[in-house]
């Protein structure tokens, strides 16, 4: 867990092309605003009735300076990241301690033509080399490590998100609908398993195969950081990767693991979210403001509910709140 408070021209591949097709989408339906909006992070883990927690999590409300981006671009960049270890907990621990130490020497330094495109280029960059360092260190232990991690990450630039995620974690926006007055839970993020047709072909086609909804009928994601066996048979780091533009409407961000999303759908989740930051009963501890207390206890009170409803996952909720 990582917290901080303060501050070679290939072709496209056919998973890159569609990640391209994928921010198109979050364009046509994201409208621009001049302000740039303060994100804070807070988060809720439970272990269930797992015997371990192998949920790992980061929260870096402001990373501008690390980054060192190009002053006349960019102004802000946060980070905020949820990782689902399956095996053991080493997959999930070393994407949380060295994804976004590599996605910070690899943001863009000097001038750039194009933000979105050397973005998204330095988070698919970001991911591979991640999953390449973890592999070299579990094949050279004895006997070979066999961790695995989901990898649901928001990076912020200004008042754009890049949503890049493995797996079935799930990066959820709450976005106030003008039109019907209500609050709507808009998916940022797309699940990878087995049984889906792009993924199974992928993984046919490298020679693995799908048996119960699961690689050789056994890991239940198709996309993940680790996970060395099952490289070989389709299973990829690449990410998928979508953008979209933050606007006055926007409340929160949801990260969570699929423990949450087992019991909860992104609508309910959003929903009961909303219900504790409307709660004036929540107290404020010192040293916290009323804002804060309400975020926090918000991320409690869901996992919380999560293991009553009966998930037996381990349970990680993250919510970045978005200032106005």
């Amino acid at each position: 867990m990582v917290k901080n408070e303060g501050k070679g021209a290939k072709r496209k591949t056919s998973e890159e092309e569609k990640n391209g097709s994928e921010e198109l989408v979050e364009k046509k339906v994201c409208k621009a605003s001049s302000v740039i909006f303060g994100l804070k992070g807070y988060v809720a883990e439970r272990k269930g009735e797992r015997e371990e927690m192998q949920d790992a999590h980061v929260i870096l409300n402001d990373i501008t300076e690390e980054c060192r981006p190009p002053s006349s671009l960019i102004t802000r960049v946060s980070y905020f990241a949820v990782f689902d270890g399956h095996g053991g907990i080493r997959a999930s621990k070393f994407a949380a301690q060295n994804l976004h130490q590599n996605l910070i020497r690899k943001f863009p330094k000097g001038d750039v033509i194009s933000v979105e495109k050397t973005v998204k280029r330095c988070l698919l960059d970001t991911f591979k080399h991640t999953d390449e360092e973890f592999l070299k260190q579990a094949s050279s232990q004895k006997p070979a490590w066999k961790d695995g991690s989901t990898a649901t990450c928001v990076l912020a630039v200004d008042n754009i998100l890049y949503i890049a995620n493995l797996g079935d974690s799930r990066a959820i926006l709450c976005r106030y609908n003008e039109e019907s007055q209500k609050h709507a839970a808009l998916s940022l993020s797309k699940e990878h398993n087995p049984t889906q047709y792009e993924e199974r072909m992928r993984i046919q086609k490298a020679g693995g195969n799908v048996r119960d909804g699961r690689v050789l009928g056994v890991l239940e994601v198709s996309r993940s950081i680790g996970d060395g066996q099952y490289k070989r048979c389709g299973v990829t780091s690449v990410p998928d990767i979508r953008r979209c533009q933050l606007t006055p409407n926007d409340r929160f961000i949801l990260l969570a693991c699929d423990g949450l999303f087992k019991v909860f759908t992104p609508e309910e989740a959003v929903n009961f979210i909303l219900s504790c930051l409307e709660d004036e009963k929540i107290q404020t501890r010192e040293g916290k403001s009323a804002v804060d207390a309400r975020y926090e206890a918000a991320c409690n009170r869901l996992a919380n509910k999560a293991v009553q409803r009966g998930s037996a996952d381990n349970v990680t909720v993250m919510v970045v709140r978005i200032g106005h």
